[in-house]
């Protein structure tokens, strides 16, 4: 591991943790007392952008290792991103990590700082608006970060790729709507649906091209695109959902 990516991975645990801060052991049994939830965020994940993405693939004439990556990235599971970007949206964060976690077969252990906040709430209270203010400034330090690493893969020729990578997000995010509005399910609900639809772990994409593909350049480049921009698009949706609260608060 890179000293790069040693920082990035520290930052993204700090986030996750500040995330887990004001999560608390009452708000996952809420949601197992409604698996109606679970079952609207598995759905885009699992089912349908995966199948609308093989669709649009046969009805699209792009170029192949295009369409590879973008079925790839369709099916690789949300990563913790989602999770923050769910929190800073005011969606129900306990879904997105149980999504999440279900989706990556991992326990929910893995968010220690539920129990840090048990253990230790005077403190947890004195860092919980620091770490949020952190997360805030790491999600656009990702974005400039992506943008600077991924520079030489930049410019006029990759438009059409970075097209494809935008519709391709929207109809995750807009798949994550519709199944919400499906199974009718709360606005907090609705909007760790939509961001688990529409957030999908770029990174592990980029690692499974870099073994399997052998770092296929048309791949790279749609997996790069799809990390920098599910950042943008989504931390988009969430400033505008806050604006949205803050608006009918008054």
């Amino acid at each position: 591991m890179t000293t790069q990516q040693l920082v990035l991975s520290l930052v993204l645990a700090t986030m996750v943790f500040a995330v887990a801060l004001e999560l608390h052991p009452s708000d996952f049994a809420r949601v197992a007392r409604m698996p109606r939830a679970v079952l609207c965020g598995l759905l885009p994940q699992f089912l349908l952008l995966p199948v609308a993405t093989w669709l649009a693939t046969l009805a699209l004439d792009l170029p192949p290792a295009t369409e590879a990556a973008m079925i790839l990235v369709a099916c690789c599971p949300g990563g913790s991103l989602s999770n923050v970007v769910t929190h800073f949206g005011r969606g129900n964060t306990a879904l997105s990590v149980s999504l999440s976690a279900v989706a990556a077969l991992l326990a929910l252990f893995l968010t220690p700082g539920m129990l840090f906040g048990r253990l230790r709430p005077d403190l947890t209270e004195r860092v919980r608006r620091p770490l949020a203010r952190f997360s805030l400034l790491a999600l656009g330090a990702f974005i400039v970060l992506g943008l600077v690493r991924e520079r030489h893969l930049l410019g006029a020729q990759i438009l059409p790729q970075f097209t494809v990578v935008v519709l391709h997000n929207a109809a995750g995010l807009a798949l994550g709507w519709l199944a919400a509005q499906a199974f009718r399910v709360s606005t907090a609900d609705r909007r760790a649906v939509m961001i688990e639809g529409g957030m999908q772990n770029a990174g592990l994409a980029l690692g499974i091209i870099a073994v399997q593909f052998d770092a296929d350049l048309g791949m790279v480049v749609v997996a790069s695109l799809w990390g920098i921009w599910h950042i943008v698009s989504g931390m988009s949706l969430a400033w505008w959902w806050r604006q949205r609260d803050a608006r009918h608060a008054h």
